[in-house]
């Protein structure tokens, strides 16, 4: 473990400086983890919380209507409605409710706290916050003028730590290495066309030493194709205001969020490229992407087709599918409206 790169003190010191910075921004150009700044408020305007997902998940089922927020360092992810339908599993849990959809990895949740800040006229803005080891957000929920405050404060009781420092503990990132030799481009399209199931990709990526991006780079056009950086402006203008229903993945190691259904306003502004849907907020930094790709994969049903976006890292930031029925081939629309999509200026020239 690593200690703080500052006392509470001197970030609460900090923060005053700087009251309508976001907490985010805040705490990279301050060389701190955005967990640690939030610990600092810990007996003032934050408790600290243990992070029990079991005991979050059903607790949240009495809340009521409350905002989900899942984000990376590219995309935020927003859904409004409901805890439904939670499942509680030794390696991951899920939330299948129609408007909030998760997949939750608990063992990459490190710290919680509930936040209580003062709104506008008055009004209180409450959230329960989740961090991994290194201080990262994993996952927030956000109360709503419908939440039932009752069964959020039961939960946060029932949730609170028995250690309430202002202080905490992060850890350094662990080395990311993959084991052994990867497989060939002949081996990795063997075991690509043989999926049953979209499910199956990433043990398929993990039994073959493969990073994500590196299997799409290289299994084939046939399989996987670039296409230009401009393709996902283009896919939201396509798909925004038809009733053709998209599935949008937003996630980081701890958290997937998952939106399934039309999209309706579109409102591009600066580098961000935002859906402000009613129930559906999303913010996504255009400047970020690297590279866009088109990926096919076969299923039981007939193969299933993805957008899948990249940033400067190799890192997944966004995922998109038409929605579609287990049983179902995917809708024809939303396969027409990928492979209508412009071509990287590469493949354009191949």
């Amino acid at each position: 473990m690593i200690a703080n790169a500052k006392p509470p003190t001197e970030i609460r010191r900090l923060r005053a400086l700087h009251p309508e910075m976001r907490e985010r921004d805040f705490a990279r150009i301050h060389g701190i983890s955005e967990a640690e700044l939030v610990a600092a408020e810990v007996g003032r305007s934050a408790i600290r919380l243990r992070p029990d997902v079991e005991v979050l998940l059903n607790g949240l089922r009495a809340a009521g209507e409350v905002m989900a927020l899942t984000r990376n360092e590219s995309a935020v992810h927003e859904k409004i409605g409901p805890y439904e339908k939670v499942v509680i599993g030794p390696m991951a849990s899920m939330v299948l409710g129609e408007q909030i959809d998760l997949r939750i990895f608990p063992s990459k949740w490190a710290f919680g706290f509930a936040v209580e800040k003062a709104g506008e006229e008055g009004a209180v803005r409450r959230s329960l916050q989740f961090f991994d080891a290194q201080g990262q957000a994993v996952h927030k929920v956000h109360a709503r003028p419908a939440t039932n405050l009752e069964a959020w404060s039961v939960l946060v009781t029932s949730l609170r730590h028995a250690e309430q420092a202002d202080s905490i503990e992060i850890a350094p990132a662990a080395p990311v290495a993959l084991p052994g030799e990867a497989a060939d481009v002949a081996t990795l399209r063997e075991h690509w066309r043989a999926l049953t199931d979209t499910h199956q990709f990433f043990g398929m990526l993990k039994k073959l030493n493969l990073p994500r991006l590196a299997a799409v780079e290289m299994v084939g056009e046939d399989l996987a194709w670039q296409l230009d950086a401009k393709a996902v402006e283009e896919m939201f203008a396509s798909v925004a205001g038809t009733d053709l229903p998209i599935m949008a993945f937003v996630g980081n190691h701890g958290c997937i969020q998952i939106h399934a259904g039309p999209i309706t306003n579109i409102k591009p502004m600066g580098p961000w490229l935002n859906v402000m849907d009613e129930t559906f907020h999303l913010h996504l930094r255009l400047d970020h992407i690297a590279s866009v790709w088109a990926v096919r994969k076969p299923t039981s049903d007939g193969h299933v087709t993805s957008v899948e976006v990249y940033d400067g890292n190799r890192e997944l930031i966004i995922q998109f599918f038409g929605k579609r029925q287990e049983g179902s081939d995917e809708r024809a629309g939303w396969r027409t409206a990928v492979e209508r999509l412009p071509l990287h200026s590469q493949s354009n020239a191949a």
